[in-house]
């Protein structure tokens, strides 16, 4: 397992591979000693810098999140909402088929253990409200507008 430090516009993230599959990324208080840089790190590394200079709309590195099946539904649902466009938590329950989990999509979302590459920032509220977000709403709106998305607006299914 690898783990690196790296210092973004929203603070420091830390990324965790293994076997070339990234299975954590998320923000961090402190940078601790990171290891060597690999490939595969400096790939995310790269892609990363694309996309906070809004160079880049689409990740492409392998993802091995751990979570429970239905955190991975939702996961796997957030993968599917494009670039600078959100997506509502009811909408999210709707496409993965339990309609009134709702609840459920939001505490999945909180709890993606890769972040802006599952890009649980997309999704806001039915009422067009940010909705809550596990880095804050600070981090929440800074990346939407990284991404051009000036008024959040909900894709319809």
């Amino acid at each position: 397992m690898e783990k690196y430090y790296y210092n973004s516009p929203i603070g420091i993230l830390e990324i965790i591979s293994k076997n070339d599959k990234l299975i954590s990324l998320r923000i961090t208080e402190q940078a601790y000693t990171s290891c060597p840089e690999t490939n595969f790190i400096k790939r995310i590394k790269t892609q990363l810098n694309e996309y906070f200079n809004g160079e880049r709309k689409n990740f492409d590195i392998k993802i091995n999140p751990k979570g429970t099946e239905f955190q991975k539904k939702v996961w796997s649902e957030l993968l599917n909402i494009p670039y600078s466009k959100t997506k509502s938590y009811s909408e999210i329950a709707k496409n993965i088929g339990n309609i009134n989990s709702q609840r459920a999509v939001g505490s999945a979302c909180n709890k993606n253990p890769i972040m802006i590459i599952i890009p649980c920032h997309r999704v806001i509220s039915k009422s067009g409200h940010l909705g809550g977000f596990a880095y804050g709403e600070f981090v929440k709106q800074k990346l939407l507008l990284i991404e051009n998305t000036p008024k959040p607006t909900i894709l319809t299914s």
